[in-house]
């Protein structure tokens, strides 16, 4: 195989996105094979926006039947990953899944079940903020013990903002029966994937989620989540998509150092000596370790990630190349959401890995209360959203 034929399935504000990424031209080995969409009035548009010469499929069993097609990019509707990506595992096609993995664990745990059971093919999702230079350098240090051991981790990331026209935009948008969470689920996958990718997993969540504050959804708008590790350390997550302006602030304290991620830059700070130990020896009352501030030789490049996990995506299936975001990968960032949003239903203590049954049995009473908007879906210009 020279090249790996795509198609785009679902073709809404991110499936244009994807698109226009491999049309120009920047993602190598990769051919544009084709359109699908269950709505025709969007293959109409594609068809004027990008011209006659694709195939254009009304549904992904038409797309997965087609012997021509090598590999399929999924940007549907939240529930819709997973199912999709098993049925194109089935039928012999590589795959890349938009965030998030899916609504809840069970069901992506079954998605990385089936793609255990075709190592021949590629599933890979797209956390595209893990190709940012300054949270690879993160990670990096925290996994080199350059902080000791960790503390506390915070994430105030409350930038994500969406105005009532926005939510109004689809039927399906922040609807339980439709999306399956709010900003949770649409707008912060990618933080709490980082968040575990950096500093680990936690072991257990206590949080408090507003639902409907502040716009006419059902789902949460505003989230403050604690955590607690197995090692002691907490951490706090506070997130909303009602706040301008917004912040996007990531502090990682450990014994002997603190990164802070914030305005597209990273700071580092360490101590000569680890705290613990200075601790136990200094003697003099008031006082505290020498601290100095390093220069970490990291920039952010300005890419959204988007086309770097493509291309990742695509040399995988080309020649082998170690997969940056792999599909088991995903599991975890969602499961952090699950919990959240299990702990302030139930408004008590959630442990993790979490109690898959009854986070969906919690969920499927509210999506049999859930009341899909009637309206026209509009094609939204997604630029600097990601």
């Amino acid at each position: 195989m020279k090249k790996v034929n795509v198609v785009i399935i679902g073709i809404g504000n991110i499936g244009n996105l994807h698109i226009n990424n491999i049309l120009s031209g920047e993602i190598q080995g990769v051919e544009l094979a084709g359109f699908c969409d269950i709505n025709p009035e969007k293959l109409v548009t594609a068809k004027e926006r990008y011209g006659e010469n694709y195939k254009f499929y009304g549904n992904a069993e038409e797309v997965f039947k087609d012997s021509e097609v090598d590999a399929v990019i999924i940007s549907t509707p939240h529930y819709d990953h997973p199912v999709l990506a098993i049925a194109a595992l089935k039928a012999g096609k590589h795959a890349l899944v938009e965030k998030p993995a899916g609504v809840y664990t069970k069901k992506v745990r079954e998605m990385i079940e089936e793609s255990q059971k075709h190592p021949e093919l590629t599933l890979s999702l797209m956390y595209n903020q893990r190709m940012n230079p300054i949270y690879q350098k993160a990670k990096e240090l925290v996994e080199a013990g350059e902080i000791g051991e960790l503390r506390r981790t915070n994430w105030i990331i409350t930038n994500w903002y969406r105005s009532q026209s926005y939510y109004n935009s689809g039927g399906w948008r922040a609807t339980w029966a439709g999306e399956g969470g709010g900003v949770l689920l649409n707008q912060d996958p990618h933080q709490l994937d980082l968040w575990q990718w950096i500093c680990g997993m936690p072991e257990r969540v206590y949080s408090f989620a507003y639902y409907g504050k502040r716009r006419e959804v059902e789902v949460e708008t505003e989230v403050t989540a604690y955590v607690e590790y197995a090692n002691g350390a907490t951490g706090v997550f506070v997130t909303t998509t009602t706040e301008t302006p917004g912040t996007n602030r990531f502090e990682i304290v450990g014994s002997q150092g603190k990164i802070v991620i914030e305005d597209e830059q990273l700071k580092f700070w360490r101590t000569v000596v680890d705290e613990a130990e200075w601790n136990e020896t200094y003697t003099g009352g008031f006082g505290e370790p020498e601290v100095w501030e390093i220069k970490i030789p990291v920039t952010f490049d300005g890419e959204s990630g988007h086309r770097k996990v493509t291309q990742n995506f695509v040399n995988n299936i080309l020649n082998g190349e170690k997969l940056v975001s792999p599909a088991e990968d995903g599991i975890f960032g969602l499961s952090i959401s699950n919990a959240i949003h299990l702990s302030s239903w139930l408004e008590r203590w959630v442990d993790l890995p979490i109690d898959e049954d009854l986070f969906l049995a919690e969920l499927n009473k509210r999506i049999a209360t859930s009341q899909v908007k009637d309206t026209k879906e509009q094609i939204l210009d997604t630029e600097g959203s990601y």
